[in-house]
C-alpha cells in the first residue's frame, strides 16, 4: 500500500483504508484538472513571495500543464493506494521533478484545495447548464412564437377551464426557465469566491497573497475569513442543488403535461417517433420514456438539496470527513441535468401540435368566461351575466364562436415573447464568463 501524504511511522489498516477513502478515487476525477489549475495558481503565487525559485516554477508548470493536458484527454488515473487526485498529482510531480515537486503544498491544506476544486468544477458545471438552459429557451419561444394562434383548453383541477394556446404553453415553460437562471446567477456568484489561503480553515504564517490567487483564477473575489471558507464547504453545494431543482422543476412540470398530452386520451401533441420506445408485447405502442425518465431524474435532483442538507446538518465549524459524502451525490447531478436538458431540447424542438382540438364541441364550455364577459361589457352585470351563461350550460343551449380577443400583457393576444427574451439576455449577461475565461487561458498559458 502507497503511503499517504499525512502517514508518519504507522501505517493505516487496509480495512480502514477501504473505509475512509470510500468512492474518492473515482469522483476525484472529475476533479483532476481543476486540482491541477488550483496548483499551478498557488504556485505562481508560492513564487513571488520567495518560497520557490524561479527555475523551480517554470519546471512545476510544464510538468503541471501536462498533468492538465492529461485529464482534458480523459487519461489522468488516480492509482491504486493513492488517497485523492491531491495525492496523485504530487506524487506524480516528484517522481518527474525530485524534491521540487514537494514544495507545492507549502501554505495550503487538503482541505483549501478541495474547495478550489469543487469551486472550479462547479462554476465551470454551471456555464454549461446555463448554455444549455439557453438552448431549450430558444426552442420554447421559437415553437410560442410558431403556434401562438394555435388554441387549446386551459385546466384547473384537471377540468377544462378557459381558452389557452400553445403560444402559452411553450412560451410559460421559457419564462419559468428565466426565473431558473436567476437561481443559477446566484448559485454561480456564491461559488465564484476564492478559498485557496484558508488551508486547513485557520490561515497559515506563510506571507500568502491570496488577492494573486484570486485574480489568477478569475475568481470574482475571495472567500476572506478563513474559518468561513471552510464553512462554506457544503453550503456551495446546497446552494448550487438549489438551483438545479429549479431547472429541475420546470423540466419535471413539463415533461408531465407532455406524457400527458400527447397520450390518444388528449392528442394534443405527437411526439417525434424516433423519440418513443414500443412494447414487447402491444404492436401500437409509441411510450414517451424520454420524457417518463426525465421526469424521473429532475425529480431525484429535486431531492439533491434535502440530501446535501442531511449530510452536513447540524455540524460545527471546521473540517469533518463527512463532507467528503457529499462529493458522491453532488459531482454527478451536473451531467445528469445536462442530460434531461438536451432530451427536451430535441424533443420540444420536433414535437407537433393538434391544431383543431378545438373543433370538438366537447370543449365548447371553455368559451364561458369570454361570453359572460361580452355581456358584461354590453351592460349586463357581471353576476347576472354569469348566471344566464350557467343555466345556459345546463340547459345545453350554450354556443360560442371559438375565438379569443385577449389584448392584455402576457394573454393569448399579447405573449410579451420579446421581452421574455430580454429578461433572459439581462440575465445570462450578468454571469460574466468571459472574466473566467481570460483568466483560465492566461493561466494555462493558451
Amino acid at each position: 500500500m502507497a503511503r499517504k501524504l499525512w502517514e508518519k511511522s504507522v501505517q493505516v489498516n487496509e480495512k480502514i483504508d477501504r473505509f475512509t477513502v470510500g468512492h474518492d478515487r473515482e469522483l476525484d476525477l472529475y476533479l483532476a484538472k481543476y486540482d491541477v489549475m488550483g496548483s499551478m495558481a498557488h504556485i505562481t503565487m508560492l513564487e513571488s513571495i520567495g518560497l520557490l525559485a524561479a527555475d523551480e516554477l517554470q519546471i512545476l508548470l510544464e510538468e503541471l500543464k501536462k498533468i492538465y493536458a492529461s485529464a482534458e484527454k480523459g487519461e489522468f488515473v488516480i492509482e491504486d493506494g493513492i488517497e485523492d487526485v491531491h495525492s496523485q498529482v504530487e506524487l506524480m510531480l516528484t517522481r518527474r521533478l525530485g524534491d521540487v515537486g514537494k514544495k507545492i503544498h507549502s501554505g495550503r491544506s487538503r482541505n483549501d484545495q478541495i474547495l478550489v476544486d469543487l469551486k472550479l468544477f462547479t462554476r465551470s458545471e454551471l456555464k454549461g447548464i446555463v448554455e444549455a438552459v439557453e438552448d431549450l429557451f430558444n426552442v420554447l419561444i421559437a415553437q410560442s412564437e410558431r403556434y401562438k394562434k394555435v388554441l387549446m383548453p386551459g385546466y384547473t383541477h384537471l377540468q377544462i377551464a378557459m381558452p389557452s394556446s400553445f403560444g402559452l404553453w411553450f412560451g410559460a415553460y421559457a419564462e419559468s426557465l428565466v426565473d431558473d437562471m436567476l437561481f443559477l446567477q446566484a448559485a454561480y456568484k456564491v461559488c465564484n469566491r476564492n478559498p485557496l489561503g484558508s488551508a486547513a480553515g485557520y490561515g497559515s504564517s506563510f506571507p500568502l497573497n491570496r488577492e494573486m490567487t484570486t485574480r489568477l483564477l478569475g475568481f470574482d473575489s475571495m472567500n476572506y475569513n478563513v474559518v468561513y471558507a471552510q464553512m462554506g464547504r457544503g453550503k456551495m453545494e446546497r446552494n448550487v442543488a438549489f438551483a438545479l431543482a429549479s431547472v429541475a422543476g420546470t423540466l419535471s412540470k413539463m415533461a408531465y403535461d407532455a406524457c400527458m398530452f400527447s397520450s390518444q386520451n388528449f392528442g394534443f401533441v405527437k411526439l417525434p417517433d424516433e423519440c418513443t420506445t414500443g412494447s414487447s408485447i402491444m404492436p401500437h405502442k409509441k411510450n414517451p420514456d424520454v420524457f417518463e425518465l426525465t421526469r424521473a431524474k429532475c425529480n431525484k435532483i429535486q431531492a439533491l438539496p434535502q440530501q446535501i442538507m442531511m449530510i452536513m446538518n447540524n455540524l460545527p465549524c471546521g473540517y469533518f470527513r463527512d463532507l467528503q459524502i457529499i462529493k458522491e451525490v453532488f459531482l454527478p447531478a451536473f451531467e445528469e441535468m445536462k442530460d434531461c436538458l438536451q432530451m427536451a431540447t430535441y424533443i420540444m424542438d420536433k414535437i407537433s401540435v393538434n391544431e383543431h382540438i378545438l373543433d370538438d364541441d366537447k370543449y365548447m364550455a371553455i368559451f364561458s368566461v369570454e361570453e359572460v364577459n361580452r355581456l358584461a361589457a354590453e351592460g349586463m352585470p357581471f353576476r347576472d351575466a354569469y348566471k344566464k351563461v350557467g343555466l345556459d350550460i345546463e340547459a345545453g343551449k350554450f354556443t360560442h364562436d371559438k375565438e379569443v380577443h385577449h389584448t392584455h400583457e402576457g394573454s393569448i393576444g399579447n405573449l410579451c415573447n420579446d421581452q421574455i427574451v430580454h429578461l433572459m439576455d439581462q440575465v445570462v449577461a450578468g454571469f460574466d464568463f468571459s472574466t473566467v475565461e481570460v483568466a483560465e487561458k492566461a493561466l494555462l498559458g493558451r
